[in-house]
């Protein structure tokens, strides 16, 4: 039987990862779902964040954009999930640098589209966002929004009256009109949205935002840390650099010092990492100013992933030595 498949769209910050634990959270207890997450980072954070359910199968692609460097191994991560899992469901989570044409072209094609029910695209959208012209313009989140069937306004707990006024006109602006536009709080995503049906075709405006690159294999480097001796990752493009980092299981993080420098960092578009701090385990996710901290599932390492414009300059050597100081074990 095909698996019911949706892909989840949303600019960097949109929440998507938030929505789709929720999803999780409303998993029947007889089915097996799966998640396929593409971080543009090459160290993965939203896989710490949604593992933990033996019934939900979590693969993950770091270091690009399935829409573009990670073109192929998107197909070959699909056939062999598909395969091998064989999920009643399966949620798709491209980073929020991800154009959702060739996404879906590749969902569409012969030899998946047999094996796949794709159902309506839905994407999440901060309304507190759109009165940033860099991003209201950025072609990626114009064709994330033009390319949905269904819209969702996220966060709009943290959103003031005239910003969701402002969603809700831009949103009606839309031309083929949306199935759905609907507003959630907390990442509260009712289920029922993953069976709704794709509307009729709908065309990028920006179709070459994302020129295709090179398809080769991108595979998770592995992560040998020592303690007090964090492995290192960087990326580049599309605007943006990231840099990750993945620290020995014995590092163990003072919360306050590390809560005050992830907070306080400056030129930071996104920031998430998962952290040992004494006897908890906390996920820290930042979207411009706002640092959100909360307990995580996660306990194998601590990790952390930053992304930035490429003007806005980041000494990667100098924040590591930050963060070294705020351990608390030697």
């Amino acid at each position: 039987m095909p698996t019911a498949t949706s892909l989840i769209t949303g600019f960097l910050g949109a929440g998507k990862t938030t929505a789709i634990a929720h999803l999780l959270s409303q998993r029947p207890a007889d089915e097996q779902w799966a998640v396929l997450v593409n971080e543009f980072g090459q160290v993965s954070i939203d896989g710490a964040v949604l593992g933990g359910d033996e019934d939900v199968a979590v693969r993950e692609l770091p270091g690009g954009c399935l829409c573009c460097t990670l073109g192929a191994p998107l197909r070959v991560t699909l056939t062999r999930l598909l395969r091998d899992i064989k999920p009643h469901r399966l949620l798709i989570e491209p980073t929020g640098l991800g154009h959702p044409a060739r996404v879906l072209d590749t969902l569409r094609a012969p030899g998946l589209a047999e094996s796949l029910t794709l159902g309506a695209t839905v994407c999440l959208v901060d309304p507190r966002r759109l009165g940033d012209p860099r991003v209201r313009s950025h072609p990626v989140f114009v064709d994330q929004a033009q390319m949905a069937d269904v819209l969702v306004a996220s966060k709009c707990d943290l959103a003031d009256p005239q910003a969701l006024e402002a969603f809700r006109a831009w949103a009606a602006g839309h031309y083929p009109p949306k199935q759905l536009v609907t507003e959630i709080t907390h990442g509260r995503l009712d289920v029922a949205l993953l069976d709704r049906q794709p509307g009729p075709p709908r065309f990028a405006l920006f179709p070459d935002a994302h020129a295709a690159a090179d398809e080769s294999s991108a595979e998770a480097l592995p992560f040998l840390a020592l303690p007090g001796r964090p492995v290192r990752r960087d990326n580049q493009g599309l605007g943006r650099q990231s840099c990750g980092w993945v620290f020995h299981p014995q590092d163990c993080f003072d919360r306050v010092r590390l809560t005050e420098l992830l907070g306080t960092l400056p030129s930071v578009e996104r920031l998430k990492g998962v952290f040992h701090c004494g006897r908890d385990w906390l996920l820290m996710d930042r979207a411009g100013d706002e640092l959100r901290v909360e307990p995580v599932g996660w306990r194998s390492d601590s990790r952390l992933e930053v992304i930035i414009r490429e003007d806005n300059g980041i000494a990667w050597d100098g924040l590591q030595r930050r963060l070294l100081a705020c351990l608390s074990t030697p």
